[in-house]
């Protein structure tokens, strides 16, 4: 089993607050990577602005960082800032890291007539194209992101020891969302694509559980046409492209994203208050019914975040906090770590029904269960 720890603040916090809730947790998980979102950046020694994007991952080989510079320069992309991690190269298991990469640009001024649509079409194309240049070098340059205000840090080894090797503890890099997965490699080798969170178009997740339905739905996705729906080093992340084309291509509400992944029964419908759009929402979607059992936390564009369990509910899950602060974990003593004051009566843990909401203003949770009408004519 993986181990899951998110926080969302109304105030950018460390990092290291939510590693220190994967090493509460460490017998749940083998310690083989770690996996980070930030989201809501903040740099002590960079104003930043939010709506630039951030280019994450990792260059292997100086030629490889060469490359990247030319790919972004021929795009007309700008560099604006360039984070140095001032990293403790003896803590960290892998020896082809050259540089870690966190960078802020500009974006090209060719694109300021675009509308938000193309803008977030050009971001994933220029972030898929230097992924296919980098496994086109054998592998020499790898990117998790490339996207305004969000940051992501993937690699291989404890998650505490490289917090430290990252100097994370140093508060030079914060944010005021953070998700952190302790990778287990149960389905696949040692391969950073495969390492949670997953990241698309400003939508992202992470899963623990598996998901033996991944062939169908991977191939249905892949069969929509999309660039974006490619890759498919890990199960888990059809979750992430499965909420993707619920909120952004159907233009649902999140709450739509529990009733494609695991849907109501015939018997269930017949009672539900949307019980037509929902059975026609099912057979449109069959193909993405998963196979669980999984816990998944997500995070949509604006800072809204979820938690979502299958309808098996065999993985845990707590969420607990206080107004403008809720943190959510795979066991209570995670949720402890992050948000140690807090009124406990207010902690919850979602049943196989649930999709709890955390809005941007962070003030309460929103429990909605499928039995609950939701809204049908807004996106999340």
């Amino acid at each position: 089993m993986c181990r899951l720890a998110m926080k969302t603040a109304s105030e950018a916090f460390s990092p290291f607050s939510v590693i220190s809730a994967m090493e509460a947790m460490q017998e749940g998980y083998d310690g083989s990577g770690l996996g980070l979102l930030l989201r809501g950046l903040e740099f002590a020694d960079y104003k930043y602005n939010g709506k630039d994007p951030v280019l994450s991952g990792i260059a292997h080989s100086k030629e490889a960082l060469h490359r990247l510079d030319e790919i972004m320069e021929g795009k007309g992309f700008q560099l604006k800032y360039d984070h140095e991690f001032e990293t403790d190269r003896a803590m960290v298991e892998a020896t082809d890291r050259f540089k870690y990469i966190l960078r802020v640009y500009k974006q090209p001024t060719s694109w300021d007539s675009f509308s938000e649509k193309k803008v977030e079409e050009e971001l994933m194309t220029t972030r898929i194209g230097i992924r296919l240049d980098g496994e086109a070098h054998g592998a020499d340059l790898t990117v998790f992101s490339l996207w305004p205000d969000v940051g992501m840090i993937k690699e291989v080894g404890w998650p505490l020891e490289i917090g430290y090797a990252f100097k994370l503890n140093e508060d030079r890099v914060k944010s005021r969302i953070c998700f952190a997965q302790g990778r287990q490699n149960t389905n696949y080798g040692i391969n950073l694509y495969a390492c949670h969170p997953f990241f698309l178009q400003g939508v992202c997740t992470m899963t623990n559980g598996e998901n033996t339905a991944f062939i169908p739905i991977k191939d249905w996705l892949m069969g929509k046409g999309f660039p974006g729906y490619m890759g498919y080093q890990s199960d888990s992340e059809v979750f992430a492209h499965i909420l993707h084309y619920v909120t952004k291509q159907l233009g649902l509400p999140l709450q739509a994203y529990k009733h494609v992944m695991t849907p109501l029964s015939n018997k269930e419908l017949a009672d539900h208050p949307q019980g037509d759009f929902l059975l026609g929402l099912r057979q449109v979607c069959r193909r993405l019914i998963i196979d669980g059992p999984n816990a998944v936390i997500g995070s949509l564009p604006g800072e809204t975040c979820m938690i979502a369990m299958d309808a098996k509910k065999l993985r845990p899950m707590m969420i607990g906090g206080n107004p403008g602060e809720w943190a959510a974990a795979s066991e209570m003593c995670g949720v402890d770590a992050m948000i140690p004051v807090r009124d406990r009566a207010n902690d919850f843990q979602p049943m196989r029904q649930h999709t709890v909401i955390i809005p941007p203003d962070r003030q309460e949770l929103e429990i909605w269960s499928q039995f609950d009408q939701f809204p049908q004519n807004q996106a999340a």
